[in-house]
């Protein structure tokens, strides 16, 4: 199926669980929970018939949104819905809040293609997708969702009713979707670096940082009848090509025991709470570019690398400007869609049932 692009985050990252869910499950017979998720879509799907009787949600300018389309956004969030209710109660509000999320969103959706192929002034021309766009994208659905199966595809339109005039205009209007809010996002996405000063200094408790190393191990297990004097002896060896000048990237691929080893002992950022106190209190004692003794458990021997360091406290403004600039764009972006969508839905015609 086709997803259309107009969910909320809310409704994007419900929507990427379920389906990652419904993806692990493909292959597995029909269960007990399968069975009581599609007792309980049918359960949502006649609350749907009952609350729009007419099958028709709203309309918006001269389009209808009907119950099938707001059941088409719903249908794949079910389970996921489900497992974050604890009562049927939580469910029955949670679902309420989710369908009046999507007609908002389909209403929005509408809204937004409109004022795309609206002209200025009666000089313009209405303004289209070009074909060969529309063309790509259906070849991009049919390969990625379809397997590149054109039957299976047309298969799916059948079962949607739909002819491929219409999936072409639903394809168009997806592809039109998307350009005007990047064209949105674009325009409220530059920071000025006053506001990024202005944010670190206001909210300076956000950047603190606790100690942390960029770790390096390396890992030898211990063989058996294998005494710890023997693995000391084996690690001290590693320590003195390391301070040989052998790099300890060079050393972990070639000796490391572990899953890491391939990635040159790399264990990336590491605070001190994240480790065993046997190995965070001899690392936290280093300098960048030492290693420690050789420390020894039952398991075996390890050699511990500070690549580099960041100590507790406030980060410098340089190393979260980045950050800080992301955090801005976005809330600068999301009060300029929301402000942007106020005007759209204030001029348009939407009748709601």
């Amino acid at each position: 199926m086709m997803l259309r692009r107009s969910l909320g985050a809310t409704l994007i990252a419900l929507l990427l669980t379920a389906l990652c869910a419904r993806a692990d499950q493909a292959a597995a017979s029909p269960t007990a929970p399968a069975k009581a998720t599609q007792e309980l879509t049918k359960k949502v799907n006649d609350g749907l018939d009952l609350r729009f009787a007419n099958g028709i949600a709203a309309i918006v300018e001269d389009t209808p949104i009907t119950v099938d389309d707001i059941r088409r956004e719903i249908a794949p969030l079910i389970p996921q819905l489900q497992r974050e209710s604890h009562n049927e109660q939580e469910f029955d509000q949670k679902l309420q809040a989710l369908q009046d999320e999507v007609i908002q969103n389909l209403i929005d959706r509408v809204l937004i293609v409109k004022a795309f192929k609206k002209k200025k002034d009666d000089s313009d021309e209405v303004r289209k997708v070009p074909a060969s766009y529309i063309d790509n994208r259906i070849e991009e659905i049919q390969n990625d969702q379809f397997d590149g199966d054109r039957s299976k595809f047309l298969a799916y339109l059948r079962s949607r009713g739909m002819t491929m005039k219409d999936y072409r205009k639903e394809v168009e209007d997806d592809i039109i979707y998307n350009y005007m809010l990047g064209q949105q996002r674009k325009s409220a996405s530059i920071v000025s670096p006053v506001k990024i000063e202005q944010y670190y200094n206001e909210n300076k408790d956000r950047f603190y940082q606790e100690d942390a190393v960029k770790m390096g191990m390396i890992q030898i297990n211990r063989d058996p009848g294998e005494t710890d004097q023997q693995l000391i002896d084996r690690g001290n060896e590693l320590i003195a090509r390391f301070k040989a000048g052998t790099s300890f990237e060079d050393l972990a691929k070639t000796y490391s025991q572990d899953a890491h080893r391939l990635r040159g002992g790399d264990w990336g950022w590491q605070k001190r709470t994240d480790l065993k106190k046997e190995f965070a209190t001899p690392l936290f004692a280093l300098k960048k570019g030492q290693v420690t003794d050789p420390i020894i458990t039952p398991e075996g021997c390890f050699i511990l690398y500070v690549e580099d360091r960041k100590y507790a406290g406030i980060q410098p403004i340089d190393d979260v400007r980045d950050q800080i600039e992301h955090i801005l764009a976005q809330q600068m972006s999301q009060r300029s869609r929301e402000r942007w969508l106020e005007r759209l839905r204030r001029d348009g015609y939407v009748k709601h049932y």
